[in-house]
This record gives structure tokens, C-alpha cells and sequence, in this order.
């Protein structure tokens, strides 16, 4: 078990709630799950309407409304029923079962960060995001192959025709 599933698990105990669906960790938590960068102190869930109903109930004094997006704020959850007025049934889409929770998969991930690009902090998430996949999937020996050829792209604006290249022999 990642140590973030294990410190989201521990701090799971400070609810006093059985949810209906495993809620799925989005934000920055499942930025440090996949390595992309460090989290903050909060910890965001998705969770179906269900269960934010019946949370609702119980804490009435906590719910947080953004542009429609409904949430119970419960130190340090953010517990929320829709990001971008997208639900459970989108962000559960992929997402890793870890035991209590489920964790966002990288694409609704990425999604959820293209929804709010205007935000500065996502923006720059996106980047992070950006990198995270060159490094990891990108095919390395494409990468080489096109590298031999970058002042022909240069000249070119990206674009070859019939393999005939400027940096190189015909």
C-alpha cells in the first residue's frame, strides 16, 4: 500500500461514515499518488450523490457550494459530489481500487485539470501532468529518430514531406 493510501486510510477514521461507494481521491492527492508533485494538507474526494445527500443531513453547517459543484467540508476532507458538475459515474470511470477508496485515474485526471485551466495552479498541475506522461510514455527511440532532425522541423514549422530533410543527406 502507497504511503498515501495508508495516510488517507488513517485519516478516513476521522469520519464517522459508511459510504455507500468507495470514494475516489482526485486533486492533489492523487497528483502525489502518481508522482507528479507533493500535496497539500487537504484531501479531495469525488463521492456519489448518495452519500452526499446523506452527509448533508448529518452536517448541515459544513456544505460548500462552487458554481453548482456541492460539497461537505470536513477537515481535511473536501468531500464533493461533482467537480465541474462531473460525477461519481465519470471520475469512477478507471479509477484504482486502494482498499476504502478508490484513486482517480490519470486520464479523468487529466480531465479534471483541463476543466479548470483558467486556474493558475492547474495550469501549472498540467504541465507537471504534461511531463509526467513524456517521461513516462513517450517512445524514447521516436524521440531520438526526430531528434536528428529538429533544424529541418525548425525551417519547416514541424512539417516534412517525402522524407526529404535539410539536416541530412539526400
Amino acid at each position: 500500500m502507497s504511503d498515501i493510501v495508508k495516510r488517507i486510510h488513517e485519516q478516513l477514521a476521522v469520519i464517522e461514515f459508511d459510504f455507500s461507494h468507495k470514494p475516489i481521491v482526485i486533486g492533489g492527492m492523487a497528483m502525489e499518488y502518481y508522482g507528479m508533485r507533493k500535496s497539500g494538507a487537504d484531501i479531495d474526494f469525488v463521492i456519489c450523490d448518495e452519500d452526499y445527500q446523506a452527509l448533508a443531513q448529518l452536517y448541515p453547517e459544513k456544505r460548500k457550494d462552487i458554481y453548482g459543484d456541492l460539497g461537505i467540508v470536513i477537515e481535511p476532507f473536501e468531500i464533493w459530489r461533482s467537480i465541474a458538475l462531473l460525477d461519481y459515474n465519470f471520475y469512477s470511470v478507471g479509477a484504482c481500487d486502494c482498499e476504502k477508496i478508490k484513486m482517480v485515474s490519470l486520464d479523468r485526471l487529466l480531465l479534471m485539470r483541463v476543466c479548470a485551466m483558467e486556474v493558475e495552479k492547474y495550469r501549472k498541475d498540467l504541465e507537471l501532468m504534461k511531463e509526467y506522461y513524456y517521461t513516462n510514455f513517450r517512445n524514447s527511440s521516436f524521440l531520438s529518430e526526430a531528434e536528428q532532425h529538429i533544424p529541418s522541423y525548425g525551417k519547416f514549422n514541424g512539417v516534412i514531406f517525402g522524407g526529404k530533410y535539410e539536416d541530412s543527406p539526400h
